[in-house]
């Protein structure tokens, strides 16, 4: 008899999700060449195993995306817990063309959603980033209004800051917070966590794996796609590259002290934080779907915590986690 995969309850009253779900970003876009195919074979292969928690949002392959989910909803809408997001436009031709905020935009942007998604109803809705010139007020206050119209179950907010929390759970409960948060981005520790904790907010984090650096599989830039933005990412360049890798290698021998890999630590690592955590580490391999998924079944013991913490403290991560013109939109 197969043992059911861990679950986890996103906020106080939002959905139970598989304890790891899946970040779909890269399966259309940033990360270089993708294959639909493969692709939708990982979706498929995610839900047989038990890991129902899907990532997209309208900006990944400017639609795409959604479009390519929708294949995989057609015939196991049930079986998904569907998360996407809203407020970074793009032109047609991917151009970046801003972050909107407005309540009309809101409703525009959840409608498309559906549609692209084919489904009528989205699990959770986040605000991907904020947009300082609406009121938070007003954009959650549109957010509350697609809960109540049934076309979104949950709401969630994207690297918000904590004031602006605090303002968005004041007009509608708030399920879920996503942030980067990994072993070389502990930032959200210091405030974000402990204040979602108070609030009853649970915390979602991207780049769990540290965009795929914490594997110990990118030893240079030049590895990557010609297209891969992360050759744009600070902490893949030059010095910090260079430093950063000391990081990586220390994650590699305590994981191989531990008889598992250098992901599957990691992921650990970030369960270990509390039951409110639920990394969304993304892949477009079955095999590293299945490595990762193991992780939830990895308890960490306290001297080994105690050995990454030492790790961390020895050699702290060297760069920002985006380049500096993105760095504006972070927890805002």
């Amino acid at each position: 008899m197969n043992t059911p995969y861990p679950r986890r309850t996103l906020g106080n009253s939002g959905p139970q999700v598989s304890a790891i779900g899946l970040g779909c970003m890269g399966m259309s876009d940033f990360y270089g060449p993708a294959d639909d195919a493969q692709s939708l074979a990982v979706l498929n292969h995610a839900l047989d195993i038990g890991i129902d928690f899907l990532d997209t949002a309208d900006m990944y392959g400017t639609g795409a995306n959604e479009r390519l989910l929708a294949k995989v909803l057609k015939t196991r809408r049930s079986e998904v817990v569907l998360a996407t997001k809203f407020g970074n436009v793009r032109a047609p031709d991917g151009a970046l063309l801003g972050i909107d905020g407005r309540p009309e935009y809101v409703r525009a942007a959840c409608d498309a959603s559906l549609r692209r998604l084919g489904v009528d109803h989205i699990d959770l809705y986040y605000q991907h980033r904020v947009d300082r010139k609406v009121p938070i007020e007003d954009t959650v206050g549109a957010m509350a209004e697609l809960v109540r119209a049934g076309k979104v179950r949950h709401l969630g907010l994207s690297e918000a800051g904590p004031r602006t929390i605090r303002r968005a759970a004041a007009v509608h409960t708030i399920a879920a917070l996503q942030t980067e948060y990994s072993l070389w981005s502990r930032e959200v520790e210091a405030e974000l966590l402990p204040l979602c904790r108070e609030l009853g907010i649970a915390l979602v984090p991207y780049s769990p794996l540290g965009r795929g650096f914490l594997t110990g599989t990118i030893r240079s830039a030049e590895q990557l796609a010609g297209n891969d933005w992360r050759r744009n990412n600070p902490r893949f360049q030059g010095e910090n590259l260079a430093h950063n890798l000391a990081l990586a290698d220390g994650v590699k021998a305590l994981a191989e002290a531990r008889g598992c890999t250098s992901a599957q630590l990691a992921l650990a690592w970030l369960l270990s934080r509390g039951p409110d955590v639920v990394p969304i580490p993304g892949t477009r391999s079955i095999a590293r779907l299945d490595e990762n998924a193991a992780a939830a079944h990895l308890v960490l013991s306290a001297d080994e915590l105690k050995q990454i913490d030492a790790l961390l403290a020895a050699v702290p991560v060297a760069g920002t986690r985006y380049p500096e013109a993105a760095m504006g939109a972070l927890n805002a």
